[in-house]
């Protein structure tokens, strides 16, 4: 793998908070943990924001991440892809760079808990494995289960998968560990996967473990509080 491109998507407009990408968390812009985390890890060779704001731009400039390309409007929409935002900069740096990744690391900037040594372990495990993708996981908490999870029908609630034989939902040591993906913080695809099948998941997937707290994506103003709390209660760097 010699091209490693980081690739932080960063779109201006957000419905659950307004400018969300760069909503001040802890007096900084969201985007500042993402930029930074990217810059200090040892196995991105390029680390590129793909944005359709101009002000989204200036700060990731700001931060030491490069703005080859303004995206489209058409590709910063609420119900945009991300497979389709991710193959339009890999386009644009082969076509007009003639630079081509091998592998391409998508950094979302709603996960600012997620340091450089995790894109570093994500990409290692892409290394040492040889999947067609590496994506960041968490464990999922047993009251969400899908075993415990229930639906309401009719007013009442019921479960929503089927008892099964001799399975007691009701004690937490006979639940499965599951895993969900969060975010993810943590998207590592190889390039040739993401042009000819339009997707960042080829046949064979590995899983990245991060901790619950490191999981944390920005998606409400309470997920922003959260983060500042834990961000000052840990006083960690990248």
């Amino acid at each position: 793998m010699r091209n490693v491109l980081g690739l932080i998507p960063a779109r201006g407009g957000s419905k659950g908070i307004p400018r969300k990408n760069i909503a001040l968390l802890a007096g900084r812009p969201l985007l500042a943990y993402t930029c930074e985390a990217a810059l200090a890890s040892h196995v991105l060779n390029r680390v590129v924001v793909s944005t359709d704001d101009e002000e989204i731009a200036e700060v990731a400039q700001q931060f030491g991440i490069e703005v080859p390309f303004m995206r489209p409007t058409s590709l910063a929409q609420d119900e945009t892809p991300s497979i389709d935002v991710v193959r339009h900069a890999v386009e644009h740096l082969r076509d007009k760079e003639h630079w081509m990744p091998d592998v391409v690391v998508l950094l979302q900037p709603t996960s600012p808990l997620r340091k450089a040594r995790h894109i570093d372990e994500a990409v290692d495990l892409m290394k040492e494995t040889k999947p067609d993708t590496v994506v960041s996981v968490v464990e999922v908490p047993h009251r969400f289960n899908p075993h415990n999870v229930m639906e309401l029908k009719d007013g009442e609630l019921k479960d929503f998968l089927p008892a099964l034989p001799d399975f007691d939902r009701f004690r937490r040591q006979a639940l499965p560990v599951l895993y969900a993906r969060n975010g993810p913080a943590v998207l590592v695809s190889r390039a040739d996967v993401i042009m000819n099948s339009k997707s960042f998941y080829g046949a064979r997937v590995v899983p990245y473990l991060m901790t619950e707290e490191e999981s944390l994506d920005i998606d409400s103003k309470y997920d922003l509080w959260l983060a500042e709390q834990l961000i000052a209660r840990r006083g960690e760097t990248n």
